[in-house]
């Protein structure tokens, strides 16, 4: 644990991060927390005795243990690492040449046949992703040299948690007006029911621990770890709702968010807003946890061998009934910036967007093909991408690339969004829900609910909202095209916001051929040949098994869940 160690001293700005705690059930050992005096020599009763102490705290714990902590080895925080793999998975990235992080690796499907009648064209992985690079690495020895993908989610998240329960204990010590605290307790809350989701939507399993003081061995399926999240975010809403003082409200709420972050959209949210990216975060918990089969044009495809069911009616409706409360155009969501200094994450290393922004041939991610496909002829935001820097090839896999993701400050985008940049503060950073998420699930339920013209004319919305500048949409569209466009457009807005593998899993193209999934008419680059009609068998494993490390130090008690997903 020493390089975490090392990362505690170089923030001297205690006031804005505290760094504390062990970021791990299995790390009690690790234990370090901030003191003012020495970062290494933590006395946080010392400090943690009047508001300011304890929205620090509660801020130190999320943006720097659950964002940070842990993530020095490719990039520098959550957003590069963590949702680095995210994204390979959801083939919206691929990685280089050379192993950084299992990142060129983990991506990578068990076969594909670029050109359906062709069979030379087919390219098969002698190293699966599910056997071989999962199971094959996950071992603290691996983890300590870096090769453990399954590692750093796990690790964050529970760092995130811990500080959220450390945060309540120390506020009940405290005498804060009812409604000023009140504002804490949601915000640990939220977070906690943030890392939940976490959890839940990528593992197989996992712990619950809502205490401070004591840790848990008992393993629960992940079906159980979303619904304390879901717990947890009904009780930050509740807790918001309960709030009468906004303005007591908006004060506290503005400290416990990084100065830096709150510009454009990251603004601190009223509690109304709040609430509804709550509401957002519920809908989400429901859709990125069952099944809804679209697999080569079928709206009816099946999928055998997976660890989820599949969306009912009612789910729909749930769905729908909260995003009808969920986020609307200009409310203020979490987000993160970077700053010139004393920031979580940096602008060149901290996030996937920032780190593709620049040439191809010099970047560790690669632009995919099958991202920028998901964009129409003619739409502006297009303009995010390059092929001005050449192809490049990598392995014989799905890494090749035409593409690049221009600097949208340095090299200018104009009239959209930027989706990358290396200049400091200028690239917003989604960490919760937006808009466009909640209205494109809405858009996703109404179409799979029978209301086909109201789903498209939400996709339209997004697409005019972003500035795409697409002809609309004909409400005429059968079940399937209106699909595609969903799915499509869901990969254009939100790209690089590290949603793409669970969409992909849902929608099946993940599994493989064999069990129903697998990606068709998708554009790889095969032997520096460009093909458009490739079929890709990813056979992805759909929930990760239980860190390696975690269950060394920690072995499941009486009465666990499996740890180890049985369908891999």
């Amino acid at each position: 644990m020493k390089k975490i160690i090392n990362k505690l001293s170089v923030f001297n700005n205690w006031r804005d991060f505290i760094l504390l705690s062990s970021a791990l059930l299995f790390i009690a050992g690790c234990k370090k927390q901030l003191d003012v005096n020495n970062p290494n020599q933590p006395t946080p009763g010392t400090i943690i005795v009047d508001e300011d102490g304890i929205t620090s705290f509660a801020k130190g714990g999320i943006y720097w243990n659950g964002f940070n902590y842990g993530d020095g080895w490719l990039g520098d925080s959550y957003f590069s690492l963590p949702w680095g793999y995210h994204e390979l998975m959801g083939d919206v990235i691929g990685g280089g040449q050379g192993s950084n992080n299992q990142t060129t690796t983990l991506g990578v499907p068990d076969k594909f046949q670029a050109d359906p009648n062709d069979a030379s064209t087919v390219f098969e992985n002698s190293a699966p992703q599910a056997l071989s690079i999962i199971r094959g690495f996950n071992n603290s020895g691996s983890t300590v040299n870096g090769n453990n993908a399954l590692y750093y989610e796990w690790l964050n998240m529970y760092a995130m948690n811990r500080e959220c329960n450390n945060t309540l204990k120390y506020l009940e010590g405290l005498s804060l007006a009812a409604d000023r605290a009140a504002t804490v307790k949601a915000w640990c809350y939220w977070w906690k029911g943030y890392a939940y989701a976490q959890i839940g939507t990528l593992y197989y399993a996992g712990l619950i621990n809502n205490s401070p003081d004591s840790s848990s061995n008992v393993f629960v399926l992940q079906s159980q770890i979303i619904d304390e999240s879901n717990k947890y975010l009904q009780l930050a809403l509740t807790t918001l709702q309960s709030i009468n003082d906004e303005s007591g409200y908006a004060a506290v709420i503005a400290k416990l968010i990084p100065q830096q972050n709150q510009v454009g959209l990251g603004k601190a949210p009223s509690s109304e807003m709040w609430i509804r990216s709550i509401n957002t975060m519920l809908a989400r918990n429901i859709l990125f946890n069952k099944l809804a089969p679209f697999v080569n044009g079928n709206p009816n495809a099946a999928i055998t061998k997976a660890t989820i069911g599949v969306m009912t009616a009612a789910d729909w409706t749930a769905v729908a009934n909260y995003c009808s409360k969920g986020l609307q155009e200009g409310d203020y969501v979490f987000t993160g910036r970077t700053s010139e200094s004393n920031s979580f994450f940096s602008a060149s290393g901290g996030s996937v967007a920032g780190m593709l922004a620049r040439s191809n041939q010099t970047t560790t991610y690669k632009v995919s093909e099958r991202l920028v496909q998901m964009y129409k002829a003619g739409d502006k935001r297009l303009q995010n991408f390059t092929t001005k820097n050449g192809t490049f090839y990598g392995d014989a896999n799905t890494n090749s690339t035409r593409w690049s993701l221009r600097d949208g400050i340095t090299d200018t985008v104009n009239g959209v969004a930027i989706l990358g940049t290396r200049e400091a503060g200028e690239l917003e950073i989604y960490i919760g829900p937006t808009y466009e998420e909640n209205e494109l699930m809405l858009a996703e339920a109404s179409i799979r609910s029978g209301s086909i013209p109201a789903g498209l004319a939400l996709i339209d919305k997004i697409r005019n909202y972003q500035h795409a500048g697409v002809a609309a949409l004909s409400p005429t569209l059968t079940l399937s095209a209106a699909l595609t466009e969903l799915t499509m457009e869901r990969y254009a807005a939100l790209a690089f916001r590290g949603l793409s593998y669970y969409d992909a899993r849902r929608w099946g193209w993940t599994y493989s051929t064999q069990n129903g999934g697998g990606r068709y008419g998708a554009t790889l680059i095969y032997k520096t040949i460009v093909y458009t009609n490739a079929t890709i068998s990813y056979n992805f494993m759909d929930y990760w098994d239980v860190p390696g490390d975690e269950i060394e130090l920690n072995p499941p008690g009486a009465g666990s869940a499996v740890v180890v997903n049985p369908n891999y």
